[in-house]
């Protein structure tokens, strides 16, 4: 058996030189860490069949010596037979051994070379004791006492037996006490059965020894144990699969997504711009319409659809946006038209005052007695006077509505005016309030007028117009156009939501500042503003624009050219 150490760094390293050494079917005994790194014992598999063929053999049983004459005169005395040495017994053998099991795994070499060379060292004693045995006389010449006092000498020095015999004294050459042949036999088959039990003995001891090495060896390259993962079914296994599967191609086609706008995006942006580049008449006209106040993707559209063969590029951009403001200047006047009409808004933009303008106008045409006045304005304190004041001017009665059952007698009390002018109460375009509003109004033969300051800015006029349905309502009313100083924004927000403005006001007067406005004038009025030199636009700045992301351009209808 050649049991070799081996260091290294790592245990891949250790392993390496182990195979190089041993081969592929190399045993390793132990692994520990040291001072180099890792410590490896291991052997040569060959050894471990050597083993396992030793503990099967187990020890050679001793075989009963054959009775046979001494040779030497029957007068010579048989001399003394040695004592006895005492061996431990089997029972004591298998104790320790199976004390040493319990040993660690770094002594497992020596104990096994030290069961080789014992069981190598009996057998070269009996293999000397058969060769040294000596000769003895037949039983007709020497005296039966004496031969009989060294054939049992020869066997206990030999096979000590566990049982001690009383001694023998020699007297005159001759045993005090004589055996008769019958006591030789007994002695014979109390030899063999004791050797029949020490050959149980050993081959036990054997197989415990064989099972504790094979035991220790299991333990020794055993993995340790693998806690037990939670059951998991197949269909479950297949559902988390595909969910997973499903989440990875959803954000693998959104980042596609993501990266397909992006290049869409620059790609459309360089072309833009060269595009300016070649056109300069084009430039100069998207730098008209910005420092107007027109959204870029109104421009974008425009500049998108100018001819090459124009001339004056601010004439027909004017045109095309005419022909794409709604206005009610073909149709009849509201305060001849007549009919039920609710004036909403947000909060200070004029409802109350351009109420009061249309019942002024109308009641000039067709008489106070054919107006009914109803306010809702019961949230601010003294709201309604205001209305209740230009009543009393006109000559009507002001009624007020505090819920919708009230509105709809008060609407059945005047059913028979031809007119009637409801005012309700400013509210935020993000009010919660606003959405009671409408539903309030949602009676079947109000109107709603949306009331929208000229002069608030393009994302406010497109948040309102959102908030309160303005695609429901019968038409816009341009407020406070004496304050704005760019009409665009507003004049955009109404084209690109396709909206009719039914009237305008540019002042406080009643109903001096109440009109009905062309698409022409209120056009050319935007195209007319005047900007400050801090917020006039450059090349760069429409640069700058332009390269940004317009995706309301692409949500829209087209203009008509």
């Amino acid at each position: 058996m050649n049991v070799k150490r081996f260091t290294a760094r790592t245990s891949r390293d250790a392993l390496t030189l182990v195979r190089q050494a041993f081969g592929e079917d190399a045993v390793v005994l132990s692994t520990k860490p040291c001072a180099e790194g890792v410590e490896v014992l291991a052997m040569a598999p060959e050894s471990v069949q050597q083993i396992e063929r030793l503990s099967a053999a187990g020890p050679i049983p001793p075989s009963p010596p054959v009775a046979k004459r001494a040779a030497a005169p029957r007068a010579q005395p048989a001399r003394p037979a040695p004592a006895p040495q005492p061996a431990p017994a089997p029972a004591m053998e298998v104790t320790d051994d199976v004390a040493r099991l319990s040993m660690s795994t770094l002594s497992f070499q020596d104990y096994v070379r030290e069961r080789m060379l014992k069981r190598r060292q009996a057998a070269m004693q009996q293999q000397h004791g058969r060769d040294n045995e000596p000769s003895f006389m037949p039983d007709d010449e020497l005296p039966l006492p004496t031969a009989l006092e060294q054939r049992l000498a020869e066997r206990q020095a030999m096979h000590p037996a566990p049982v001690q015999h009383a001694p023998m004294q020699a007297v005159g050459g001759r045993s005090a006490t004589l055996r008769e042949p019958p006591v030789l036999r007994e002695e014979i088959r109390v030899q063999q059965q004791q050797a029949a039990a020490a050959q149980a003995q050993a081959q036990a001891h054997a197989q415990a020894l064989a099972d504790a090495r094979a035991q220790a060896h299991a333990q020794q390259h055993t993995p340790a144990p693998v806690p037990a993962a939670p059951v998991v079914s197949l269909a479950d296994a297949r559902s988390t699969v595909n969910a997973s599967a499903r989440r990875d191609q959803q954000d693998m086609m959104n980042e596609l997504r993501s990266m397909k706008g992006l290049i869409e995006e620059r790609f459309g942006a360089l072309a833009f711009m060269e595009k300016l580049q070649r056109q300069p008449a084009q430039a100069m006209l998207i730098q008209k319409l910005l420092d107007s106040g027109f959204s870029p993707a109104l421009i974008r559209k425009l500049a998108e659809s100018l001819p090459n063969d124009v001339s004056d590029e601010t004439s027909w951009a004017a045109n095309i946006l005419e022909r794409n403001l709604i206005t009610g200047e073909n149709d009849a006047a509201l305060e001849d038209q007549g009919g039920v009409y609710a004036l909403i808004g947000s909060t200070g933009v004029g409802k109350t005052t351009s109420a009061a303008k249309i019942a002024a106008a109308f009641a000039t045409k067709h008489g106070a007695a054919n107006l009914g006045l109803i306010t809702l304005d019961a949230y601010r304190v003294g709201a309604h006077e205001q209305l209740r004041a230009y009543g009393r001017i006109l000559g009507v009665p002001v009624h007020t509505a505090h819920d919708r059952a009230s509105l709809e007698d008060l609407l059945e009390l005047l059913a028979a005016k031809k007119m009637v002018l409801i005012d309700t109460a400013g509210m935020a375009q993000r009010d919660s309030r606003t959405r009671e509003l409408l539903d309030m109004l949602a009676h079947r033969s109000i109107q709603k007028l949306l009331v929208v300051n000229a002069a608030a800015q393009g994302e406010t006029i497109e948040d309102v117009m959102v908030s309160y349905r303005a695609a429901a309502c019968k038409g816009i009313v341009l407020s406070k156009l004496d304050e704005a100083v760019k009409l665009a924004p507003a004049l955009d927000a109404l084209i690109r939501h396709k909206l009719k403005v039914v009237g305008v006001a540019n002042g406080q007067r009643v109903p001096e500042d109440w009109h009905r406005l062309s698409a022409h004038a209120l056009v050319h009025r935007a195209l007319r503003a005047n900007t400050g030199t801090a917020y006039r636009m450059d090349a760069d700045d429409v640069n700058l624009i332009f390269t940004a992301r317009q995706p309301a351009l692409r949500t829209r209808g087209s203009l008509h050219a």
